[in-house]
């Protein structure tokens, strides 16, 4: 009995050690919705998700051809009738979906999503319910199939972008720039031909990831988003969807409404970087040029201006999901790639401080942004030029060990209630480095505050 006492007295000091090195748990705040109480996010796929932090975007189809934007240039830089007719010449021959999990992966990204299906209606796979899709093309090859197995080959999570809104479709009850009657239109025929196409995505693509997208129009109403997540999950219980299935997204641009009326799992700032949010769950997508599908001579973003964006977003607790757009032969463009290698590089070396993290506690800035796991705390530095930095820290912590990741212990000063870190002189072409700080005690309990700094 002494024997079963111990033991069991064991089990509890490992359990309590185990905990302490953990934020606590949380329930969810997403799932289904007003009218779904009891169907909250699934924890294990946000999880997972999260501790992701970094996921490559594409969006890709016929439209490459013209080199205007996906589904908006549709009735407007193009004229309907050709938009429509662009798969009919499409032959994207380089095509190789193991090279492009290859680049996402070498970039440093675990997560991938592709756009399925667009506003334009265009299906990247041989959906059974129309003859839009890529089976009908000189291409014939299902893309969506051959991304889902490199995926899976390469150890990469498998995501769909799937448009809620189809603007070629005749019973979609909303047009844009479109001058078809909607008179006949019947959204419910359309609400079924949209439930039969996720089934496939769910089904036979095996997606993790259902990110859906305009949900913003008329047509749709915050009942249908509530019954599409609902249809979904009873699909796969695993899977996780974006606030797009309903009519929360513009609720949440300011991050701070609860997706409790909702349906949703995650929120998604678009084009611009998340406020600190520890709460709710959130993704920044964001392109590396200035559209979304490819544009030839595109502006792009530099390689600090990505890894840049990283560090602000996971800072901030959210996942950055950074959208490439591939040109009509099926290559992502050399320029794009010679990018994303240098983020690669960077991210090589300071990986850990993305990966598995938590945002905060300091809170992030253009200068500065920190993440944490377990004892330790990583402080992404962006100015170069600051020499020293004090980190608030509560009664009873102190710093054990502070290091450049990568790179040799540095100098540091404990004080009351905060730490003293005299900066190392870095070189002046790095986009950021990070410092690895290891505490007496595990970091996630530490409040967000703000941190004092000085060139």
């Amino acid at each position: 009995m002494r024997k079963f006492a111990a033991f069991f007295s064991i089990c509890l000091l490992l359990f309590a050690f185990s905990c302490s090195q953990s934020p606590p748990v949380t329930e969810p705040v997403g799932g289904g919705g007003e009218l779904n109480p009891g169907l909250k996010t699934n924890r294990e796929a946000l999880t997972r998700w999260q501790n992701l932090r970094f996921g490559m975007f594409v969006h890709w189809g016929p439209v490459s051809q013209m080199g205007t934007e996906i589904g908006w240039s549709r009735g407007k830089e193009i004229p309907i009738s050709k938009y429509d007719s662009l798969y009919l010449t499409f032959n994207p021959e380089f095509f190789d979906a193991g090279e492009w999990i290859r680049i996402a992966k070498e970039t440093g990204m675990k997560y991938f999503i592709i756009t399925a299906k667009h506003h334009d209606g265009f299906c990247l796979w041989p959906t059974k319910y129309n003859d839009y899709n890529i089976s009908n093309t000189p291409f014939h090859r299902d893309v969506l199939k051959e991304l889902e197995t490199a995926c899976k080959d390469q150890g990469v999570l498998f995501g769909t972008y799937y448009s809620i809104l189809d603007w070629k479709h005749p019973d979609y009850t909303t047009r844009h720039n479109d001058p078809r009657p909607v008179e006949g239109s019947d959204m419910s025929v359309y609400k079924k031909y949209l439930f039969n196409q996720v089934q496939e995505l769910i089904r036979d693509y095996h997606t993790n990831i259902l990110w859906f997208d305009g949900e913003w129009e008329a047509s749709w109403t915050h009942e249908m988003g509530m019954e599409l997540y609902k249809y979904c999950r009873d699909l796969n219980n695993q899977l996780l969807i974006n606030n797009r299935v309903d009519k929360g997204f513009k609720s949440m641009k300011g991050m701070a409404d609860s997706l409790s009326k909702y349906a949703g799992d995650f929120g998604t700032p678009e084009q611009r970087i998340g406020a600190f949010n520890q709460e709710v769950p959130w993704e920044s997508c964001i392109t590396v040029g200035t559209q979304w599908a490819w544009k030839p001579n595109d502006k792009l973003k530099s390689s600090k201006e990505i890894i840049h964006t990283l560090i602000k977003t996971v800072g901030g607790d959210g996942n950055l999901l950074l959208n490439v757009g591939p040109m009509p032969d099926g290559w992502i463009e050399p320029r794009q790639v010679e990018l994303l290698h240098e983020v690669g590089d960077w991210m090589k070396i300071n990986g850990e401080a993305v990966y598995g993290t938590s945002g905060g506690p300091y809170l992030p800035t253009g200068k500065l942004a920190s993440t944490r796991k377990g004892h330790y705390i990583y402080l992404h530095v962006m100015d170069l030029t600051l020499k020293k930095v004090i980190l608030p820290l509560p009664q009873g912590y102190k710093a054990v060990r502070v290091s450049v990741l990568g790179d040799k212990e540095i100098s540091y000063d404990n004080r009351q209630r905060a730490l003293l870190i005299r900066l190392p002189e870095m070189p002046v072409d790095q986009p950021a480095y990070v410092l690895k700080i290891r505490l007496n005690k595990p970091a996630w309990p530490i409040e967000p505050a703000a941190v004092n700094m000085t060139n």
